[in-house]
């Protein structure tokens, strides 16, 4: 199995008075990262529990002072998955840190808008949230070759990084995954925690975005195509960032009056998850959408990347109203550097009006031959 680039982060967060908080999609490997950390603390009492599990539900949503100590009674460490799923669970945790100061705690959930909101408040100051995605180049390169990758590229693509998808053996094996886990668990945080029963919305609204990838989007032209309201559409989009499945970029706009900024460009996390969303598995030579493929999955790789190596930057899309832009720019360190994604290694022409306005800027173009430095 992979191992993951947090676990290091984790195993040194995870100290005694406080929270950590690991989010991320399901099937992207939380319980089988809380098994891996548990086998590597040695010589302490581990309580490993799930959120699931309506007598951990209830103790843990108790409030009582007594019931909670008793609880945790004897125990270094509390472990829970799926934490998101036991009522007040922040203001539980608090009164536990509060009142068994050696204890620390691990929490992991799938839906970062309802775990995040429960534990983050009452914890201020003593919780700590990272994010778990589907295995990252950046993971990947930790054990496989400069050939493997190459060789493994086109598979990437089309199949993603999740988890099970990268150990199956065959095809047809990862086809079946991505669709147990488009159908199966895909929207399930959604339809549980906000209580949505239109599956068939929700993945009509992913088909459109799948068919929109690094355009600009329309809230009334998805409404439209979708027989609903544009705030509908708004909301669901949000839904679909929080549960981990979208991630959008805003477009970035400081001098030019012609700079482009209505609406936000959405990506998937995973591609393999966009492409089983359109029900389209074919190889590259058949596709007509490589160019949209190589820039999910450039960007979300990097985004990962970002993310796992603590770099602090805003992301951005940057588009004039006479169709000049860039698919990528990061604002770091008081700099801005923009990307723009090429599957085939043709010529671009640099974007003079964002070069000659933002000065000290940089462009580059990331290709086959140059992404892993973009991405790992």
């Amino acid at each position: 199995m992979i191992s993951r680039f947090i676990e290091k982060e984790i195993l040194k967060k995870l100290v005694p008075g406080k929270v950590v908080g690991l989010f991320g999609a399901r099937r992207t490997g939380k319980t089988f990262l809380l098994e891996t950390i548990k086998n590597e603390i040695k010589g302490k009492k581990i309580l490993s529990v799930h959120g699931g599990n309506l007598d951990v539900a209830e103790v843990l949503s108790s409030q009582r002072v007594g019931v909670l100590s008793k609880f945790v009674s004897g125990f270094d460490y509390l472990f829970i998955d799926e934490a998101q799923t036991i009522p007040k669970i922040g203001e539980n945790l608090k009164l536990l840190v509060d009142t068994n100061p050696k204890l620390s705690i691990l929490a992991t959930g799938s839906a970062s808008f309802d775990l995040r909101n429960k534990i983050g408040e009452p914890l201020t100051g003593r919780s700590i949230f990272l994010h778990l995605y589907p295995i990252s180049q950046l993971e990947f390169s930790k054990q496989e070759n400069l050939i493997n990758t190459k060789e493994n590229l086109d598979e990437r693509l089309i199949y993603g990084s999740y988890p099970q998808v990268v150990t199956s053996k065959t095809t047809a094996e990862k086809k079946d995954i991505l669709e147990s886990i488009k159908d199966g668990y895909l929207l399930k945080d959604i339809l549980e925690l906000d209580n949505l029963k239109d599956s068939l919305f929700i993945l009509n609204l992913l088909r459109l975005i799948a068919f929109q990838i690094g355009q600009d989007i329309s809230y009334f032209e998805l409404a439209s195509n979708l027989n609903t309201q544009p705030k509908t559409v708004r909301r669901y989009l949000e839904l679909l960032q929080k549960t981990f499945v979208l991630f959008s970029l805003p477009g970035f706009s400081r001098n030019l009056r012609k700079e482009y900024t209505k609406t936000p460009r959405y990506y998937f996390w995973d591609n393999g998850i966009r492409n089983a969303v359109i029900s389209n598995y074919n190889g590259l030579q058949l596709r007509d959408d490589v160019g949209r493929l190589w820039e999910n999955y450039c960007i979300s790789e990097r985004m990962k990347r970002n993310e796992y190596k603590n770099v602090s930057y805003n992301g951005y899309y940057w588009r004039t109203y006479d169709q000049k832009e860039i698919d990528f720019v990061e604002e770091r360190g008081g700099r801005l550097f923009g990307y723009e994604m090429k599957w085939k290694k043709d010529k671009s022409k640099k974007p003079k009006d964002f070069l000659e306005n933002y000065k000290d800027s940089k462009y580059e173009v990331i290709n086959r031959d140059n992404y892993l430095e973009f991405v790992v």
